[in-house]
């Protein structure tokens, strides 16, 4: 006979972390996420039930199945995730786990979710993002977006984290890390001199290289005529 689980009854609904991408419905009405694995297939809105992406008729979570919501204990594992080329436009996902669910090594597996925070990462440019903008796929009839500052967005689409977290509705809340630069900042004092040296360089080579193809042609130095 195969032992039973210990049921777990916790005061508080348990936390977990995932990634996902933010998306936005066709009419611009909505928002919610989509997963980067299983969960792709199933559009989510920031408080929902999980349904068996195979179309079979039990409850998720089912012991005999793998469907139902996915999450990870700890933060840093699923920042980890965020580092994989293919998740670096992805969001990190602070979720409260709600109704039936099955605890693993390293997260749970379970029915229904509330997602409490979406933290977006940096501009590919470095800058802290200030908008969701236009990703330029979709999926199920909706837009996914990625992070932007407000020199990269160019003419694309685009939502403040604001915005987004009133479309997602339920108390969502989008706060934004900070970025390596700030958006539109110059170079300094040092970078400049760099710069320019750099350049100095560039150019004694250059010119040594009009020299001495003017003598190879026999025609001395080259000047200005």
């Amino acid at each position: 006979m195969r032992p039973r689980l210990p049921e777990e009854r916790p005061a508080e609904p348990p936390t977990g972390y995932k990634i996902a991408h933010p998306v936005l419905d066709a009419d611009g009405e909505r928002a919610g996420f989509v997963g980067v694995s299983l969960g792709a297939a199933a559009p989510y809105r920031v408080l929902d039930e999980a349904r068996c992406v195979y179309g079979r008729r039990h409850r998720a979570p089912h012991r005999r199945c793998d469907c139902g919501f996915h999450c990870v204990h700890e933060r840093r594992v699923a920042e980890g995730l965020l580092l994989q080329a293919e998740h670096r436009k992805a969001v990190l996902l602070k979720v409260s786990v709600l109704g039936a669910y099955i605890r693993f090594e390293r997260g749970f597996r379970y029915e229904r979710q509330r997602v409490r925070t979406a933290t977006v990462g940096p501009c590919p440019c470095g800058a802290a993002a200030s908008v969701l903008a236009d990703a330029g796929w979709g999926r199920d009839g909706r837009r996914a977006l990625e992070a932007a500052c407000g020199g990269c967005v160019g003419g694309r689409a685009r939502w403040t984290l604001a915005t987004f977290a009133r479309l997602a509705g339920d108390g969502l809340q989008v706060p934004a890390l900070p970025g390596a630069l700030t958006a539109g900042e110059t170079p300094g004092v040092p970078e400049l001199v760099a710069e320019a040296a750099l350049l100095q360089a560039r150019l004694d080579w250059f010119q040594g290289q009009l020299g001495r193809l003017g003598k190879a042609m026999g025609g001395g130095e080259p000047g200005m005529h």
